[in-house]
């Protein structure tokens, strides 16, 4: 099997595309993609922890630092330490970091809408059908 036919060379390709795509539409707004995605899912009311934002970026909370301290530099962020566990941090958005996650909400719900007139309902529901079996599967994989 040439690696041109295989799920993940479509998956790794797909995926490169779309985050290119945000990648240039996010740098619009002075933003990357990956900025994008962890503001979007700072929770506004109750904050973020640490490591949760490193599990939705697949990153460990360590290999965050660098990142968190820029948003922090750039005024998109702000940390907070638990009042009884200084080994947990939450984050926060300051009104920047809200004008630039609304500005990323609307980048992704267009990208989508647009995808979305591109697919039938059939369509689309078999993909993400397709796409959260292979996830499982991925997950659950052992090499024997």
């Amino acid at each position: 099997m040439k690696h041109q036919e295989t799920i993940d060379y479509f998956l790794k390709i797909t995926w490169q595309n779309i985050a290119n795509k945000y990648n240039q539409l996010a740098s619009e707004f002075g933003i990357t993609q990956s900025v994008g995605y962890l503001l979007i899912n700072i929770d506004e009311i109750e904050g973020t922890t640490v490591s949760e934002v490193a599990g939705l970026l697949g990153l460990k909370s360590t290999s965050l630092s660098r990142m968190l301290n820029n948003l922090q530099q750039d005024g998109l962020i702000f940390r907070e330490s638990h009042l009884t566990d200084k080994r947990s941090v939450k984050l926060y958005l300051t009104e920047k970091g809200k004008e630039k996650r609304h500005l990323a909400r609307v980048v992704v719900k267009k990208f989508n809408d647009y995808l979305d007139e591109h697919f039938t309902e059939e369509n689309k529901s078999q993909l993400i059908k397709s796409l959260k079996t292979i996830n499982e599967l991925t997950t659950n994989y052992n090499q024997k």
